[in-house]
């Protein structure tokens, strides 16, 4: 499944239903992964970041509004176009992850808030991200965690559709999925931690945090559907710096 008629795996059909689905609202994003982002990217104003798989920038927005200097990169046009809409401020360009267009040693933050199983070629992404970072610099990541992208059949249910528990296989297999839901069909790659973690080393990087994000009390009260975190967490973040 590495092949897509719009050459994007899916997200030029999809873009639409992604902007639909931001203006409403994520519940993974909105209740679990934005704070702890925000608070990885720390103090970011006055900071040149690049959002690498911004798509139509809503997490640029919110690291503008912190005082970010931001370019956000994404190859789909339709989102780009998106969210040069709505900041005009900012610096967007239509490109992969694979090639940035902007200079070597030119960022201060770059993020990857859940792109890497969106890029095909995540070795050569990773690569990127080091060359557009300054010495010190830092790569802030949220990703699908390996057991997510290795199910079929995600919850085995019981008679009663109970959850059992998460289903998965081939897990150190590296390979595309399809991945639908809120009437987005794209591709994805799932790969084990290791590989990711293997890229980012082999890159220079040095590991300054790692966490799997759970819903607290409060989340769970808003939005019954997060209480399943608990049992299987979706995504993990990690903060790597550019020696």
């Amino acid at each position: 499944m590495t092949n897509s008629a719009d050459g994007n795996y899916g997200w030029d059909q999809s873009a639409d239903p992604w902007i639909r689905l931001m203006a409403k609202g994520d519940p993974n994003r909105l209740l679990l992964l934005d704070n702890v982002m925000l608070g990885l990217c720390g103090e970011v104003s006055g900071l040149d970041v690049i959002d690498i798989g911004c798509g139509e920038g809503r997490f640029c927005r919110m690291l503008g509004k912190r005082g970010a200097k931001l370019t956000g990169i994404d190859p789909v046009g339709k989102l780009i176009i998106e969210a040069r809409r709505r900041q005009p401020e900012a610096t967007f360009h239509i490109a992969k992850a694979e090639a940035l267009p902007v200079p070597d040693a030119s960022m201060d933050l770059a993020v990857s808030y859940v792109a890497l199983v969106d890029i095909a070629d995540y070795k050569a992404a990773i690569a990127e991200m080091r060359r557009v970072l300054r010495p010190g610099g830092r790569c802030v990541v949220a990703n699908l965690n390996g057991f997510n992208t290795a199910t079929t059949k995600f919850w085995a249910r019981d008679e009663d559709n109970n959850k059992l528990h998460w289903t998965m296989d081939n897990y150190m297999v590296e390979r595309s999925t399809k991945a639908e839901w809120a009437g987005i069909s794209v591709t994805n790659w799932h790969r084990p931690l290791s590989a990711y973690m293997s890229a980012f080393l082999s890159n220079g990087f040095q590991l300054k945090h790692f966490d799997e994000p759970l819903p607290d009390a409060k989340v769970m009260a808003k939005d019954e559907g997060m209480r399943s975190l608990m049992r299987c967490p979706h995504f993990c973040t990690m903060v790597w710096q550019k020696t």
